[in-house]
Parts: structure tokens; sequence; C-alpha cells
């Protein structure tokens, strides 16, 4: 049995990520904060899965440590204790307009919180095999389109730079120090788990609130921002296949497809049969301080070398985000 070790893993793509190696037999380790509230949502029912194939199969477990990228003995211990096969290095600031409010807290967690992993695993002299998410807000002002392995960077926020840092310090300690590092540079990719404050999900909980006369209007920032949207359950299959190739690696995940914020709206609100133009309005306080207009990858490198490819189309991915949020809008009010 495998053993992983995910840290961010009560985010989106922790909770996807955990569910999938669960299913093939993984012990399972997830690294949590402290919050005086809990904020399990996504992976309460983790927990019934792994017992079941614990009582079904022997195998898979699913256990949680305390712990944070911003204090290196925590990731000491837990990488002492748990001794993975793998790390996914997930945790993260993630959210772009916010890495403008907390610029230093961002960089310390999405940028120096990897470098604390790293080297806590190297002074240990253990040889897990490592993935480290990258993001394609590191190409911000893009060189080339479509963006792929090659692209030079260019970020446009706190966040960007923050994972740029990342991706070069996977890249450093892979040449000097002979570690299996992967460095997956993801598309935007989203799901009913993704965090209410993201704009797909603001969208697509607008849409089931309006649809069920809890509010009247949807407030939005850049409407023709382009974008390309997938769905995270597809892409933490790729994080997966990234550390199962024999050599470790850079891929960028993407559909190879673009499109507007307006867009969204538009196939989000046809599916809930409305109108997106009777109900969103520009607010300019959405707006970043640096916008990035477009970004459209090319995973022909990935699809070659892992067999990897997306899955869920882009109305698919709307379409089953907005059936998600009415249900879950209709249980939240009793309605």
């Amino acid at each position: 049995m495998k053993k992983a070790l995910i840290t961010g893993v009560t985010g989106q793509d922790g909770s996807y990520l955990a569910e999938f190696l669960l299913l093939k037999g993984y012990e399972v380790h997830g690294l949590v904060r402290r919050a005086s509230t809990f904020n399990r949502e996504r992976i309460d029912h983790l927990f019934d899965l792994a017992k079941h194939h614990e009582k079904t199969n022997n195998t898979s477990s699913f256990t949680l440590h305390y712990g944070d990228l911003g204090d290196s003995a925590s990731l000491t211990r837990i990488l002492l204790q748990v001794q993975p096969d793998e790390v996914y290095n997930l945790a993260a600031q993630s959210h772009v307009k916010i890495s403008f409010d907390l610029p230093v807290y961002t960089a310390d967690v999405t940028g120096l919180g990897t470098l604390r992993l790293l080297e806590a695993v190297r002074d240990l002299g253990t040889t897990p095999k490592i993935y480290l998410a990258g993001s394609s807000e590191m190409f911000g002002m893009v060189r080339e389109i479509p963006q792929k392995e090659t692209t030079p960077f260019y970020p446009r926020s706190p966040y960007g730079a923050a994972k740029v840092f990342n991706y070069w310090m996977g890249v450093n300690y892979r040449e000097s120090y002979d570690m299996f590092i992967s460095n997956g540079i993801l598309f935007n990719h989203e799901s009913p788990r993704r965090g209410e404050n993201f704009v797909t999900r603001k969208i697509t909980l607008g849409v089931a609130a309006i649809k069920l006369g809890l509010q009247k209007q949807l407030k939005l920032g850049n409407l023709k921002a382009k974008r390309d949207w997938g769905y995270a359950k597809d892409y933490v299959e790729g994080m997966w296949m990234m550390l199962q190739h024999d050599q470790p690696d850079d891929f960028v995940l993407a559909t190879g497809e673009t499109h507007t914020v307006e867009e969204f709206c538009k196939v989000s609100f046809e599916h809930a049969g409305m109108d997106w133009q009777d109900y969103v309005v520009t607010d300019p306080k959405y707006f970043r301080p640096a916008e990035v207009d477009l970004l459209i990858g090319d995973a022909t490198k990935a699809k070659e070398k892992l067999g990897w490819e997306h899955k869920t189309s882009f109305k698919e991915l709307a379409a089953l985000m907005v059936e998600h949020d009415i249900n879950y809008l209709k249980n939240r009010y009793h309605l």
C-alpha cells in the first residue's frame, strides 16, 4: 500500500485528490491548519470512504495531521511520522485578488512554504516523489498563445509571482539534489467544491440564488477576461499521473479552449432558464490592480507522455456546478 501526504487537503483539489487516492487503495495523510472553526466539509465523506475500503479490501485509510507550511518543525515531524511515498503540495493562499491585499502572507505560504517543505524532505534524507502545484497565473501577461511548458513566465499578481518561486525551487531541488519533483502547471479548474469567492462558483451560486428568489442581481468584475476552464476532478488524476511517470518533469494541464467570464455567465444562466444580461452588474471593486486578459493552455506534452486528457466540457462543467448549487441552497434554506 502506497502512502501519500497531501498539503491543502481541505481545499477543492486536495479533497478530490484524497478521494482519488483512497479509491486507488492508498493510505492517505492530510495536513490541516488549526482553526477555531472546522472547515472540513469537502473531506468529511472521506472518512466513511476509507472505512468502507478498509473493511472490504483491507486497504485505504485517511488520517489528518495538524501542521502548517509556515512551520518547518511541523513539516519535519509529519514527514518523519508518515514516511510518505508521494507528497502533493497543494496548500496555498490561492485567491489572486486577495493576494494583492495579503502579498507578504501569500509569498510566505505559497512561495516560501514550498521551500520549507523541500528542505524538510532533504534534511530527513527521505526520497518521496513530490508534486508541486503551479498555476497558469505564472504566465500572466502572456508571451505566446497558447501557453505551454516552455512559455516564459510574466506573473501579474503576488500569487502568480509566489507560484513562479514555487516552480523554480522545484526545478532547482530536482537538478541540485536529484529529487523526484514534478511541477504541474494547471490552468483554471473548477467544481462544486470551488471556494465561494472564486468567480465561477460566485456565478453558479448567484444563478442558483436568483433562480430560487434569494437575490436579484449578481455583481462581478472583468467580464472580458478569458480563461481555460476545466473540471478539477479531471485534473487531480493528472497530478497522480505525473508521479507515476518514470522521470520527474513539468506538465501543463489544460483544455485548450478559452472562454470569457461573460460566456461562463451566459451558459450558467441559460442552464437555469434565464438570460444573464437581466441580472449581471459590473462592479469596479472586483477588478484586479493588474489584469490577466487571456489564458489558454497547450496540454500536448501531458497527452503524449502521460496519456492525460480532460474529460468534461465547458458547458458540462457549468451545468454540474449550477445543478449542485441549486440543490445546495434548497437544502441550506429548506426550500
